[in-house]
């Protein structure tokens, strides 16, 4: 089971919390799923040089906060927090309600596994050998006091005409334990040649927090 589920949502309520914490009726709650997918996204295309690891969402009395873990907060607020403002008329425009966005930083985002993602898009992006750009995230990551990791890549790799997928792994990542502390994340990189998806699993201490690093 721990191989075919997603390691996040198979452990709601034992490692992990929701990033989407709100409450609606049966009537309104595709709706504002559908809306949680578009802020989301637009956030991550929006910031995608302020490294965000990730983004919770929480709706009460009509309001919208949304808290931005990233490694680069100054990215995010800009000068006297102007990029900020910015950002939040944007959404505000986007989905017509009164928004709020709290910026928090992350302190170790050699362990989040959607930064490290983001790294070898970037790497192979830029037309890097996706070997060693797999070997070389690997050994930040493990060198930062993970306990584990493993990157898998999709796609045409190094321009190849048939798609396949190459993995590399280091430690322990064990899927099938519920209390493995495990963050795991996909991003998809655009080259010349297509689209290339790295997924990335870090398993990390026990005792590390969830979002802070």
């Amino acid at each position: 089971m721990g191989q075919k589920v997603n390691p996040l949502c198979f452990r709601l309520g034992v490692r992990r919390d929701w990033q989407s914490r709100w409450y609606a009726t049966k009537k309104l709650y595709p709706s504002l799923i559908r809306e949680d997918f578009i802020v989301r996204r637009f956030l991550f295309d929006e910031l995608r040089s302020a490294s965000v690891a990730k983004v919770f969402i929480e709706r009460a009395a009509g309001k919208i906060r949304i808290k931005i873990h990233t490694s680069r907060p100054g990215a995010v607020l800009g000068r006297k927090g102007q990029e900020l403002e910015q950002l939040c008329a944007k959404v505000r425009k986007l989905i017509g309600a009164d928004v709020v966005i709290d910026v928090q930083e992350v302190r170790r985002p050699e362990l989040a596994a959607r930064l490290v993602a983001e790294n070898v898009a970037s790497q192979l992006e830029r037309r890097f050998p996706f070997r060693k750009a797999l070997k070389k995230a690997l050994q930040i990551t493990m060198g930062a006091g993970a306990l584990g990791v493993k990157l898998q890549c999709s796609g045409r790799l190094g321009g190849a005409e048939i798609a396949r997928t190459e993995s590399q792994r280091a430690g322990s990542v064990p899927l099938h334990t519920l209390r493995a502390n495990i963050d795991y994340a996909l991003v998809v990189a655009h080259t010349v040649y297509g689209e290339i998806g790295i997924k990335c699993w870090v398993c990390r201490k026990p005792d590390a927090v969830a979002v802070g690093l």
